[in-house]
């Protein structure tokens, strides 16, 4: 998104975002400006101007009648444009996504076409010149209007975006939460919103006042208090969703889908306000923070009582088991040796870790001749590895499987190893392509975290191997991670603009095409399953991944390989089923840690093609 006409401030500028169509809040923040003396030429809207409140046409004639300056939200984009939702990010099916049909609706029934025109028309970026700074006021981030920056947002997120919006800093809103934080001597802030509580406990919302000052730009939050009983009494008398209505009076979210790790954590911890002191780089700025990050406690260590009994809990209730139905998708793993080494690989691979050996072409090919002889109903073959292209038999092996008419799911990291048999892979593309597909492992959508991961200069490798493979007509599937405890809304917003800046044909709502699996840690507390938890849980047994897949082996100095019950759990002798399928055809029972985090809980499977 280019700046625009850069409007200068001489004083103070009030900020606020989400009005929401809450009349009563407008009308308190706007007094809040007339009675500090503010002129509404330095009064800043961040957009969303109508949303979840019963008060939509009057909301928007006294923002608009104010002659404050105002920004286009995602709501105003689709209420201008006559577009079927409201465009606000939330996943599909989420309970933010099925109580916005309504409220959207009902705005759309309240305006006019005067309404609409004006909200059409509004800017999608305001550059504000403050203290010789320049600001680019925008609703979401910087490149998408309806994308969620949160206080927990990665650092190199917001470095990102500021560099996109080649300014001084960023005014923001959309996230409902207001923040405000120093990068690299440049400005993130958010006012929070006006029209819904800070999901802290308390019915106050929030706005900001930037004041320039000798040192910089003082930065401060303010609480607003307004007549929320009369907006909630309003919202309940147009049936708008109750959970809307009571969260003006709680001052707690009645829908969590939106929010990462560290603001569910913060639910109902009351905001107070406070601020503070933008210096910039060049003088010395020290990274500060509103509000101050919390201490976050580590997670809790895994009690040692649990995952002892394969037959029973530590409780004492029986352990569920997971019986396999077909076997639709084995798994190769090709050997744990890999050109990199990630921080948190799930198996370990490195240059130097070879517990797993390299499989072998003749192997492979005898299970899958196990496959033909028992009539299995298998359709697709998995290879992962560490770097399943270090394999000297890749290529025969991919062929292989090919030309018996499965369908091919390898998992590579696209770098060099895979890049050093372009030629080979582009033949192998034309003759047997349609039933191939790759899966890049991309774990986040900026350098700076997903070299975090997987060490300095490997993004660049990676993108380019994908960007070939795209290009040369090959079925590409992204795989992330969830390190940094981004929701998932926000991930796929991500990576959508990593695509698009890319042209990479990859729809990041597709959670085929982009998957984003969970974090594991072994060491960590997680509940064990029992038989009773498929009802709790709503979730069943047919959908976890050892009902319907199973891994090959090779563990280094073996004589043959063995079949195991799980990609996650290689070398744990307790899931090693066999050496051949039809051994490994029994149940299986979720005996780990990762049974619990990543199948059941997190609903993960690597077989997704």
């Amino acid at each position: 998104m280019d700046g625009g006409v850069m409007v200068p401030m001489d004083g103070p500028v009030l900020v606020f975002g989400g009005p929401y169509s809450n009349l009563e809040a407008t009308q308190a923040v706007l007094a809040q400006a007339a009675a500090r003396g503010i002129p509404p030429q330095r009064v800043v809207c961040t957009g969303d101007v109508v949303a979840y409140g019963a008060d939509a046409a009057a909301t928007l004639a006294a923002v608009r009648d104010a002659g404050i300056r105002v920004v286009m939200g995602n709501c105003e984009e689709s209420l201008g444009s006559g577009a079927g939702d409201c465009g606000c990010g939330y996943a599909e099916g989420s309970a933010c996504d099925r109580m916005a049909v309504e409220w959207y609706a009902h705005a759309e029934r309240s305006l006019d076409g005067d309404g609409r025109r004006w909200m059409a028309a509004l800017p999608r970026r305001l550059d504000i010149e403050l203290a010789g700074r320049r600001l680019a006021v925008i609703h979401g981030s910087v490149r998408q209007i309806n994308r969620f920056i949160f206080a927990s947002t990665p650092a190199a997120v917001k470095r990102e975006e500021l560099a996109a919006a080649a300014c001084d800093g960023v005014i923001a809103g959309h996230c409902g939460i207001p923040f405000t934080e120093i990068v690299d001597g440049k400005l993130w802030h958010n006012a929070g919103a006006i029209g819904m509580p800070a999901n802290d406990g308390t019915p106050t919302t929030w706005f900001s006042i930037l004041t320039p000052s000798a040192g910089g730009i003082a930065v401060a939050h303010h609480a607003l208090a307004y007549d929320h009983r009369a907006t909630a009494a309003k919202m309940r008398a147009a049936r708008l969703p109750e959970g809307y209505a009571g969260a003006l009076e709680s001052g707690l979210w009645s829908s969590l889908d939106v929010l990462p790790a560290a603001e569910l954590d913060a639910r109902g911890a009351a905001l107070r306000p406070g601020g503070v002191l933008w210096r910039g780089a060049a003088l010395g700025d020290r990274g500060e923070t509103w509000p101050a990050p919390a201490a976050r406690a580590s997670a809790r260590p895994l009690d040692p009582r649990k995952f002892r009994d394969a037959a029973v809990t530590a409780t004492g209730e029986r352990r569920a088991a997971v019986a396999l139905g077909d076997l639709a998708t084995l798994w190769f793993n090709t050997g744990t040796l890999c050109n990199i080494a990630c921080a948190h690989c799930y198996i370990e691979s490195s240059p130097r870790n070879d517990r797993l050996s390299y499989l072998a072409l003749a192997e492979m090919q005898g299970y899958l001749d196990e496959i033909a002889r028992d009539r299995l109903p298998t359709e697709e073959i998995g290879f992962t590895g560490g770097e399943p292209f270090m394999n000297p038999d890749m290529l025969a092996m991919l062929e292989a499987c090919l030309e018996r008419r499965f369908r091919v799911l390898v998992l590579t990291n696209a770098m060099r190893p895979m890049q050093r048999v372009q030629g080979k892979l582009l033949d192998l593309q034309r003759r047997l392509g349609q039933r191939l597909t790759l899966r890049i492992s991309l774990d986040h959508y900026t350098r700076e975290l997903h070299e975090e991961e997987r060490g300095p200069g490997t993004w660049q490798p990676t993108l380019d191997g994908l960007r070939w493979l795209a290009g040369n007509g090959f079925t590409v599937t992204v795989a992330s991670r969830m390190l940094w405890s981004e929701p998932d809304c926000a991930m796929r917003q991500g990576y959508a603009q990593f695509f698009a800046e890319h042209g990479i044909a990859i729809d990041a709502e597709d959670r085929d095409k982009l998957v984003i699996f969970p974090e594991i840690d072994a060491t960590a507390d997680v509940p064990e399953i029992t038989d009773a938890c498929w009802d709790i849980l709503h979730v069943a047994p047919q959908s976890v991944m050892c009902a319907s897949s199973r891994m090959v082996v090779k563990r280094r100095g073996a004589a043959r390989p063995s079949v195991v019950a799980c990609t996650l759990l290689p070398y744990d002798e307790a899931f090693d089923l066999g050496p051949t399928l039809a051994q490994a055809a029994r149940a299986v029972p979720l005996n780990h840690p990762h049974c619990a985090k990543f199948c059941v809980l997190g609903g993960a499977s690597c077989s997704r093609a």
